[in-house]
C-alpha cells in the first residue's frame, strides 16, 4: 500500500480530530485557552505530542505549524495552529520551550 503525504491543513486537522485532537486552542503570552471554557493550560500542563509544518510555496503568509497537544492534567487533547514565528508573537519563553518540546 503506498504511504499517502497529508499536504493541507485541514487534512492533517480532520486526521487530528479523528485521534482525540478536538479541542481548540488559542496562544495567549503565557497560556494556552481553550475555545469556548477559556480554560487557562500553562506550560508544564501540556505536552507537544506531535507537529505539522506547512511551508507556502510562493507566499510566507501561508506557512503555518499545527501543534497536536495533549494535557493529562486537564484531560483533554486539543489542536493550536499558529503562523510560523512563534517567538515573535510576544510570548513568554515559558511558552516558546514548552511548544519546541516535542513527546518523544
Amino acid at each position: 500500500m503506498p504511504k499517502t503525504t497529508m499536504t493541507t491543513l485541514s487534512e492533517v486537522t480532520n486526521l487530528l480530530k479523528k485521534r482525540g485532537y478536538t479541542i481548540e486552542f488559542n496562544l495567549k503570552h503565557d497560556h494556552l485557552e481553550c475555545l469556548g471554557d477559556h480554560l487557562k493550560i500553562l506550560p508544564g500542563e501540556f505536552i507537544v505530542d506531535k507537529h505539522y509544518r506547512f511551508e507556502g510555496v510562493s507566499d510566507p503568509g501561508d506557512e503555518a505549524i499545527v501543534f497536536a497537544i495533549s494535557s493529562e492534567k486537564h484531560n483533554l487533547k486539543g489542536v493550536l495552529i499558529d503562523g510560523y514565528g512563534i517567538s515573535s508573537e510576544g510570548i513568554s519563553v515559558e511558552m516558546i520551550k514548552a511548544l519546541d518540546e516535542v513527546k518523544i
